[in-house]
């Protein structure tokens, strides 16, 4: 193999590198925090006092737990009714709903 293929594969390599590494800071803007979402212990965070993060939520649609979702989406997420038929919402916010007993 020449010089010349071998530096054009280098430069390639070093480009798709660098193109990969400037869409990482997109994509980590495109999310946002999700209060009471996620399953019992499937929260990325946030699960109240007592537990220390990712994985501790105790509670199915715990309102003090957090998950990250995509921008925009949080909201709009189909949940299930609350056991007294109450509509269930995720907030960009904490919730005063659905935590542990």
């Amino acid at each position: 193999m020449s010089n010349t293929v071998k530096s054009l594969a280098v430069a390639g390599a070093v480009a798709a590198a660098l193109s990969a590494a400037s869409t990482l800071p997109a994509a980590a803007q495109s999310k946002e925090k999700c209060y009471g979402v996620s399953l019992a212990g499937q929260n990325d965070c946030a699960a109240g006092p007592g537990t220390t993060c990712a994985g501790t939520s105790t509670v199915d649609y715990q309102g003090n737990a957090w998950t990250l979702v995509d921008a925009g989406t949080c909201t709009d997420m189909d949940l299930p009714e609350m056991a007294d038929g109450t509509a269930r919402e995720g907030s960009l916010d904490a919730l005063e709903r659905d935590l542990p007993a």
